[in-house]
């Protein structure tokens, strides 16, 4: 069986591996291969590429440092990115964010086979997760269910517009600017604005801003 282990940091590496390397999934005889950053996981992934070979899992860091030159910029791009190449492999995303709107986004646009936060992470709750995944099921670790049912609580959190906007005014966005981000006019925003502040009970956009990260979404 090949694996895939990306991550920048070569003892997060090492760790996972020995890990991953005892029972129950080391019965498996599992082939490792590392990569610390998306270049050395893109050329490895062409290596077996090239060789008609493939990876069976692949667990991947989401904080990596990017390849520009394939626009490969993170763990997610590098994960969408084996999706194309790799359709079989299944996917295993790590990531230390706990930010419920970073969680969610990766959980809904990367759909991982397994997403983990990294202060979840135990030697038993990583072979956990990577059983379920190759029993055909899905795994989220307690925080990314929780980040989760966070976004449900609040519905309109769910609707990719309002995330985004929300992430721009924290980032110090005017709303008349977010119109040349987001595709939607000024005034269709402020509507949105006035919703998401009912819903987080605040009056003004930097008590939304301020709320939002007191909850943990942003």
């Amino acid at each position: 069986m090949n694996v895939l282990v990306v991550d920048d940091h070569p003892m997060t590496v090492e760790g996972y591996i020995s890990a991953l390397a005892t029972a129950p999934f080391g019965l498996n005889s599992p082939i490792f291969s590392k990569a610390h950053n998306c270049e050395e996981a893109y050329c490895s992934l062409m290596k077996s590429y090239a060789a008609k070979e493939s990876f069976d899992i692949a667990f991947i860091d989401k904080g990596l440092p990017g390849y520009e030159e394939k626009s490969i910029l993170s763990g997610s791009d590098l994960a969408l990115f084996i999706r194309e190449v790799m359709p079989n492999c299944k996917i295993i995303m790590i990531t230390a964010h706990t930010e419920i709107i970073i969680v969610y986004e990766i959980y809904k646009n990367v759909r991982p086979d397994a997403l983990i936060i990294k202060n979840d992470i135990t030697p038993e709750k990583l072979q956990q997760a990577v059983m379920e995944v190759m029993n055909g099921n899905s795994y989220q670790s307690i925080t990314v269910k929780n980040c989760i049912n966070e976004i449900w609580k609040k519905e309109l959190m769910v609707e990719d517009h309002n995330r985004q906007i929300l992430f721009y005014l924290s980032k110090g966005f005017k709303i008349k600017e977010l119109e040349g981000v987001i595709c939607l006019t000024t005034s269709a925003i402020q509507k949105r604005i006035i919703r998401m502040k009912k819903i987080f009970e605040v009056t003004d956009d930097s008590g939304l801003v301020k709320e939002a990260i007191k909850q943990g979404f942003i």
